[in-house]
């Protein structure tokens, strides 16, 4: 199944840093830049967690062994594959090569905040499920401040609990995200499946299933 960003960046998070082999120090999550490597096949992950240590051993080495044997002005970071043991060497041309891509506190103290928006989201959705609060489910996927993990899950749900009377407000977002769109989309046919009711394909309406005349605008239905 696949993964956004997101997802992955959450699932490191829980794991703890691993450590240079090298040096000992605590590696730095690191985001992979756009341009692929080498073979162009890619980094093979979306982060990665690299030594910065500029004491390192290697990375101090690295400059009269790439010098000498490849009269290269470059040396070399170690480079981890997350939740691995792993460890490969990546180059760089300066002190300051890759730190770019360096995730910083800020951005894991954000990612920090989503995950535990998303646990209070998904407690909140359970509660609702149980009370079967569509209304409340409805109000939690169309607001934007929600993550999308939360809003993919109360837009499966809605389908489970939802009334005609939602779709109306579904059809009229758009939620600027491709699962969740899609979630939202499947619910709204699971909604007209059990109540057995379509849109009118003229004035878009919602009619009984096996209408032939529209009562909303008179337009024939049957067959279309």
């Amino acid at each position: 199944m696949f993964e956004t960003r997101e997802q992955v960046l959450e699932k490191i998070m829980v794991q703890p840093k691993p450590s240079c082999p090298h040096c000992g120090v605590e590696m730095n999550l690191w985001e992979v830049p756009p341009m692929n490597v080498g073979d162009g096949l890619g980094w093979g992950a979306p982060f990665l967690y690299l030594c910065f240590n500029d004491d390192c051993p290697l990375y101090q080495q690295g400059w009269d062994h790439l010098k000498e044997n490849y009269a290269h002005h470059a040396s070399y970071r170690c480079m981890n594959y997350p939740g691995t043991e792993q460890y490969e060497l990546i180059p760089v041309f300066s002190n300051q090569g890759g730190r770019g891509q360096i995730i910083d506190e800020e951005i894991m103290a954000e990612q920090e905040a989503i995950k535990e928006a998303t646990k209070t989201g998904f407690a909140m959705l359970a509660e609702c499920f149980v009370r079967k609060d569509g209304p409340t489910v409805l109000t939690i996927l169309m607001d934007s401040a929600h993550p999308n993990r939360v809003r993919q899950k109360a837009a499966e749900m809605i389908g489970d609990i939802g009334e005609v009377e939602a779709i109306e407000p579904l059809r009229n977002v758009k939620f600027g995200n491709e699962l969740v769109q899609k979630e939202v989309d499947a619910a709204i046919s699971k909604i007209h499946a059990k109540n057995f009711t379509r849109e009118c394909p003229f004035c878009a309406e919602i009619i009984k299933k096996r209408a032939n005349v529209c009562k909303h605008c008179g337009k024939e239905v049957a067959g279309v």
